[in-house]
């Protein structure tokens, strides 16, 4: 075997292994007649960087991928980036910005080609740091949704979907961005609270016989108002509805309708109508019977005002800024008598992600993809289980959605994309075709052009579990690994990605993209605050690995990863988890120094000895806790499996309890066990892990394969109860004597001498105690300085007292401290303890407290009041063993 260094240094390890394993092909080993097992990365994108968020999804989805390997299945983890239309265009747009260029200095194709030049020469730095993470994907088959092979499945799908009927262009509204000038989805879209005014204006009613009052956060789309709404049960306007209001600075007649949008509780019970420029205000029109092209538009492409259809917008306001616009409206609504209030509000506003500016709602032909109409088959693949919902929590939300869904805009207003297979002719006939001669054998002699819109990022990454194993051609990856087995997915992406390829696959494959869809949460600070660039709580997952090693960030992610919960990631858990790869690599050197070196059976040797049959049986147990939970998608479980066995009952137990006694079958059995420990920790710790399997090795006969692709436990044995009891209760005695010890301050220099009482109601447990006392009593000596044990009808005066596996132990204390000493030591520490206890309970049950003050400072007092409390009680067992 090769001797490890004395310090574990992941930096140098990871790159290593990582360099190795793609060279030697191992993330995709050769196994075409092995059961396949599939998941897809969600395509990061191009544009992007690694951050916690993606540090989680990717952890996840390699844990998973791992053990399919080791379990000797075809594991494919599909992996590539997305082309992120707009990300990537406006990272070009910026970079022409810096040589006082723009984007319309060039012809379209000159800058897509640009484009693809920035993609070239610097798109592939998440790739780089994925591989960082240890991310075990299928780098041979990389792909990108702009690629010649996916883009033509894009092309295919847009046309079969419009010769289905399920594609079609619709007037409709849309988040627009008024900077990039395009449609963006609702993914892109940040709403902030900003501070803002209510404003209350007043509209006269046509025959002069009052007026209606409506309030609005947005004066100036009054210009483009076609109704006013109040609830059809309000009584305050059973008489005017049906009648109409003339509009100020406009003149326009609009209606007074009846709609059940206007809540009478609300304002004055009447709200403006204003469909080109509202969400909530187009379906109110268009259930008042306004037809989308008769809606009123009065912004351009870039928010200024522009005339209206009806042309009564006045000139003064023309080509306004839509804020100098609002200004302007308000100065002259004022002059007119139609402003009745003012107030200061709280806005809640939607902001371009990337833009920055406020995104409004417009009106715009754009085209669709009848969602509702592909939800059926979705909706029924879920409630029959063929999709697997996990938490299960999720499917309510999902149901939701599904089931009130909107027509799903798919197209953008960029040059970079799939650009729309459509072409125009001069009557505005559309004519959708794979090529532009196709569409002018349609079209006929008539001049064409082809659409200037591409298609939205989400249509291609829609596409994503079948598009990348070749579809349409009808590939072997296809045949093999379509459906998926999973999709490990963050639940912000569950409508604009997750269902989308739920609707697609099964309208184009005719079967579920994927048979589970695991739904995690969020990664916050470690107050459990959302993060963001703004409140500087951001957590750069590479720093963590330069600091602490990409397995110590893997495990934590793990670790923490609880269905249904986000994650709270605080640094020091990431330390502690370093500190476990440091004890792994700690005692692989204390076992090389004892002459164990890596084990060449994958079944469990045989053993006689009772602490070797005992750590066998826990290895077996272990390995059906992990599988279980693995089964479960328990990412915590799984964690919490492996951790206590390899630092408790491995590393402080077995090893202690073996410490200077290593014979042959005990160097045989430590040597399969920490094998098993490498094997199973390997999908959460990949590289410590890979690198201690080679080097537990002798050079001389170096291990056949790699960690990587080594089987997957199979310990074909059982659990020996009887020594699972015996190492047990030795067990159960160290850890109570180190406990007394702590407690009472009994140095350590002082020898115990245990009393086993065996009195006539505890006679089986008394004789089980003296029987593993006796077995292990080198290691009770050596680990808790303890004599032979001698049995005794009743505890010996001056002693404290001990219960392990319902056997009574008393150790006699006269003489090793002062007693009297020692229960007012005690006694003053239980007394301040309660009184800590019992003041933090008083301020946890003051409501002015727990409803006023920060929800930290809340959390804080209950882990300080539940700690003080249970340090009285740990306290008071302590007095109650001196009696």
């Amino acid at each position: 075997m090769t001797d490890l260094p004395k310090t574990f240094e992941p930096g140098p390890i990871e790159a290593r292994w990582y360099s190795h394993w793609e060279e030697q092909g191992l993330f995709r080993p050769e196994r075409e007649s092995a059961e396949p097992f599939t998941i897809v990365m969600p395509p990061p994108n191009v544009t992007g960087s690694l951050h916690i968020g993606h540090a989680l999804d990717n952890t996840l989805q390699d844990i998973l991928t791992r053990r399919a390997r080791m379990q000797g299945k075809d594991a494919l983890w599909v992996v590539g980036t997305d082309h992120a239309g707009i990300a990537t265009q406006m990272v070009v747009e910026r970079q022409l910005g810096e040589q006082q260029q723009k984007r319309t200095d060039f012809t379209r194709d000159k800058f897509v080609e640009k484009v693809w030049q920035w993609k070239e020469e610097s798109g592939g730095q998440i790739t780089r740091q994925l591989r960082r993470l240890g991310a075990s994907c299928d780098w041979s088959n990389e792909r990108f949704t702009m690629d010649e092979g996916f883009s033509k499945a894009v092309t295919h799908v847009f046309i079969e979907l419009h010769k289905r009927g399920l594609l079609y262009r619709d007037k409709r509204l849309v988040n627009w961005d008024p900077k990039f000038q395009t449609a963006i989805s609702d993914l892109e879209v940040e709403t902030n609270e900003v501070p803002g005014k209510f404003w209350t204006l007043r509209y006269p009613l046509a025959d002069g016989s009052g007026y209606v009052e409506v309030a609005t956060t947005r004066p100036e789309t009054m210009l483009a108002d076609m109704a006013v709404a109040v609830h059809p049960d309000d009584e305050r306007y059973r008489d005017i509805v049906g009648k109409q209001v003339r509009l100020p600075i406009t003149g326009r007649l609009i209606p007074i309708v009846t709609d059940e949008h206007a809540d009478p509780e609300l304002g004055s019970g009447a709200v403006k109508i204003t469909p080109g420029h509202d969400f909530n205000d187009f379906d109110v029109g268009r259930r008042s019977g306004f037809k989308a092209a008769d809606m009123l538009n009065m912004l351009d492409a870039s928010a200024h005002v522009c005339q209206t259809q009806d042309g009564l917008i006045p000139e003064d306001l023309l080509g306004r800024e839509r804020f100098d616009a609002r200004r302007r409206v308000v100065e002259l609504l004022e002059a007119e008598g139609a402003l009745v209030k003012v107030e200061d509000r709280t806005i809640a506003t939607p902001f371009g992600d990337r833009s920055g500016v406020v995104i409004e709602p417009w009106l715009t032909d754009q085209w669709y993809v009848d969602a509702a109409k592909l939800v059926g088959p979705v909706l029924e693949a879920t409630r029959s289980g063929k999709i697997k919902i996990v938490p299960e929590s999720w499917s309510k939300t999902w149901f939701n959605w599904l089931e009130n869904i909107q027509p799903w805009c798919v197209s953008r207003q960029l040059w970079w994309g799939h650009r729309i297979p459509a072409w125009f002719d001069d009557q505005g006939n559309v004519f959708v075709a794979e090529t532009e001669e196709e569409a002018r054998t349609k079209a006929g002699d008539r001049l064409l052009r082809q659409d200037e819109d591409v298609l939205d990022t989400w249509f291609s990454s829609a596409l994503w579990p079948f598009a990348t194993l070749g579809w349409p051609e009808q590939t072997a990856d296809l045949q093999r690994h379509y459906p998926n087995d999973v999709l490990i997915s963050g639940f912000d992406i569950l409508f604009f990605w997750d269902a989308r390829m739920a609707m697609q696959g099964l309208e184009f494959m005719g079967e579920v993209p994927w048979k589970t869809l695991y739904l995690h949460g969020l990664v916050r600070d470690a107050q459990g605050q959302k993060m963001s660039k703004s409140k500087g709580n951001t957590v750069d997952p590479l720093g963590l690995i330069d600091k602490y090693g990409a397995d110590a960030l893997r495990f934590t992610l793990a670790a923490m990863e609880s269905q249904g919960r986000d994650i709270k990631l605080d640094e020091k858990r990431v330390e502690g988890y370093r500190n476990f790869a440091t004890k792994l690599w700690n005692a692989a050197r204390f076992l090389q120094m004892n002459g164990v070196g890596a084990s060449r059976s994958i079944a469990a040797p045989q053993a006689t000895l009772p602490v070797n049959r005992w750590i066998i049986g826990e290895v077996v147990e272990t390995l059906d806790k992990l599988n279980r939970a693995f089964e479960d998608l328990r990412f915590d479980g799984m964690a919490d499996a492996i951790y206590h066995f390899t630092w408790g009952t491995f590393c402080d137990w077995y090893v202690e309890l073996v410490k200077g006694a290593f014979d042959e079958e005990t160097k045989a059995v430590a040597a399969w066990a920490f094998d098993q420990i490498l094997v199973m920790l390997h999908p959460f710790m990949p590289f410590v892990t890979e690198e201690l399997w080679r080097n537990m090795a002798d050079e001389t006969d170096p291990r056949p394969y790699d960690l990587i692709v080594a089987r997957w436990p199979e310990p074909q044995a059982n659990v020996d109860r009887a020594a699972k009891t015996k190492v047990g209760q030795a067990i159960g005695v160290i850890d109570a004597v180190r406990a007394m010890r702590a407690e009472l301050n009994v140095p350590w220099t002082a020898s115990l001498t245990p009393h086993v009482i065996t009195d006539e109601a505890n006679l089986a447990a008394a004789g089980e105690a003296i029987s593993a006392m006796g077995l292990f009593a080198s290691q009770l000596k050596l680990m808790a300085k303890l004599d032979p044990a001698v049995e005794v009808s009743a505890p010996p005066p001056s002693s404290a007292q001990i219960v392990v596996n319902g056997s009574t132990i008393a150790f006699p204390l006269e003489g090793a401290i002062d007693l009297d000493a020692e229960r007012a030591r005690l006694a003053k520490a239980i007394a301040a303890a309660e009184k800590d206890r019992d003041s933090l309970a008083a301020r946890l049950g003051n409501p002015s407290f727990t409803e006023r003050a920060k929800p930290e400072a809340v959390e804080k007092a209950r882990a300080d009041h539940a700690a003080r409390a249970a340090e009285a009680e740990r306290l008071g067992a302590a007095l109650a063993r001196l009696g």
